[in-house]
């Protein structure tokens, strides 16, 4: 149930941005589209999906976690993988290069202050660069940002809306643009 009046029980992210329009809504998404569709980033576009979902599960944020496991499947991601990595890394069923990318960022969500150079080291050790590291991490802060958003505002969780926000968000957050006028 949404926290002011002015937003109503089934608006969503986009609706709420549009409802303020101060300015800011639009370099963030500016910031979503570069950090996610980007052709220059060592992530494929379901993996940066598969990452933001992660976030936010980790952060027990089910409305940034359907609405992102949604995009990721949209890509090929297995509803199962995003599970199981929720559940546990190790047992997760993906490229064992992928995991010290997501115990990286559990951490980093969990445990910020925490971080240490052995965790950034495993990172590396497994094949990834430093721009690898820096996607995860820039992915990182802007769903944990969001998932604040989402939570503070008490944006409502609809389930049956997820595949719907995930074939949106498959053709990119800049279509944003199109459905709300935004400054």
């Amino acid at each position: 149930m949404p926290f002011f009046k002015s937003i109503e029980e089934q608006d969503k992210v986009p609706h709420a941005f549009a409802k303020f329009n101060t300015g800011v809504e639009r370099p963030l998404i500016d910031l979503h589209q570069i950090l996610m569709r980007s052709d220059d980033s060592p992530f494929s576009v379901a993996q940066r999906e598969l990452l933001a979902a992660y976030v936010s599960g980790t952060n027990a944020c089910k409305y940034c976690t359907g609405a992102h496991s949604a995009t990721a499947m949209e890509f090929g991601v297995e509803e199962s993988l995003i599970k199981g990595l929720l559940e546990d890394i190790e047992t997760a069923k993906i490229d064992e290069k992928m995991k010290p990318i997501f115990k990286y960022l559990k951490k980093l969500t969990l445990d910020p202050t925490k971080m240490i150079q052995s965790d950034a080291d495993a990172v590396f050790n497994a094949g990834w660069s430093e721009r690898a590291l820096y996607d995860a991490i820039i992915i990182c802060c802007t769903w944990s940002f969001m998932n604040r958003f989402v939570e503070g505002l008490g944006l409502s969780v609809v389930p049956e809306q997820f595949a719907m926000e995930g074939k949106m968000l498959k053709g990119g957050y800049d279509g944003i643009f199109k459905m709300f006028d935004l400054k």
